[in-house]
């Protein structure tokens, strides 16, 4: 009997033995790799690589390794609403622990396909008149972000260009209507209200390709005193560079949302910064990964705008730009 108690005990110390050699004290639990996605409503070009490089180096910050806790997979739209769509559906069906969504065409065509995934997004101008967010406080939803320009931009666009334009007579704002927050409107009212006190005879251009973005500009350059204004919009986005050119073959002065309009050659621009919106963004989206719940994170407005001239353009159409602009201005490109 004691022979048969002293074999159970010497099994079960060597049970034990092997059990921590198997288990090394110092083991550690495997990491586990969190996915986010990202859809831009632009083109895969420089513009959205800066923008990709901020997001990571945000991320960076808040404790995420790219290839060892965190997979991110990117979606370019290229400012087409049906590739849009289709994009928005295949990542959802990648179940990321989060989604970054650029424009609000963006967010509504992921709104479609889910209402659970939590998102991020960037560069919406309206989003509780989109119905993304119940209020800027509280979201409530799984939606939440970072938001550009209030309606009345389209009105201050409109006052800046008659500042370097006192000539100015007629003036179109031109978008696209399935890219923009309510089909234009939303921008439109407030464009014409202040065209109506400047005495500014007001022109809405709804363009769906390039062929109606040359025939608009074209259109508009046949009377003169004419003025353009672009407003927020992937689709405008895209074919900056078609309407730059444009604008610069029939000499018609226009003023852009973003930085990089009067870096390629537009004349001036005045908005928020995206790429620090897409910093900010990176601080929302760790805190998602980490358990937060997009209601439970406020929806922010923008902290920075900048004022960008491009000289050589207002020398070409023989304007002077006023020193009250000059001044303000983040960039002045001569």
């Amino acid at each position: 009997m004691a022979s048969y108690i002293g074999r159970r005990r010497f099994l079960a110390t060597l049970g034990a033995a092997l059990a921590d050699r198997a288990i090394p004290a110092n083991a550690q639990e495997p990491v586990r790799v969190r996915t986010a996605g990202v859809l831009m409503g632009f083109a895969n070009d420089a513009e959205a690589k800066a923008r990709v490089e901020a997001f990571e180096k945000g991320l960076e910050i808040e404790g995420w390794s790219v290839g060892q806790n965190l997979r991110i997979e990117y979606r370019y739209a290229e400012g087409d609403s049906a590739r849009m769509q289709a994009l928005a559906k295949e990542l959802v069906e990648l179940k990321p622990d989060c989604i970054l969504g650029q424009s609000t065409p963006v967010i509504a065509a992921l709104r479609q396909v889910t209402q659970t995934i939590p998102i991020v997004f960037v560069a919406v101008t309206d989003p509780i008149g989109s119905g993304f967010v119940a209020s800027m406080a509280r979201p409530v939803g799984n939606i939440t972000g970072f938001t550009v320009l209030h309606a009345s931009i389209a009105g201050k666009y409109l006052e800046m260009l008659k500042e370097m334009v006192p000539q100015l007579a007629r003036v179109a704002i031109m978008y696209n209507p399935n890219s923009v927050p309510n089909g234009g409107k939303f921008f439109s009212r407030p464009f014409i209200e202040s065209a109506t006190k400047l005495k500014v005879r007001p022109i809405t251009a709804e363009v769906h390709d390039p062929s109606e973005i040359e025939n608009a500009v074209t259109k508009l350059s046949r009377e003169s005193g004419s003025g353009l204004i672009l407003v927020p919009d992937n689709f405008m986005s895209v074919h900056r560079d078609l309407i730059i050119s444009l604008t610069a073959q029939f000499h018609i002065p226009a003023i852009y949302p973003y930085r990089y309009f009067a870096e390629a050659g537009g004349l001036v621009s005045y908005g928020v910064d995206a790429i620090d919106q897409f910093r900010r963004a990176s601080e929302y989206v760790s805190r998602i990964l980490r358990g937060a719940k997009p209601a439970d994170l406020p929806v922010q407005a923008p902290t920075k705008f900048e004022l960008v001239i491009n000289l050589r353009t207002a020398k070409d159409l023989g304007l002077v730009i006023p020193r009250i602009l000059l001044t303000g201005a983040e960039q002045v490109i001569e």
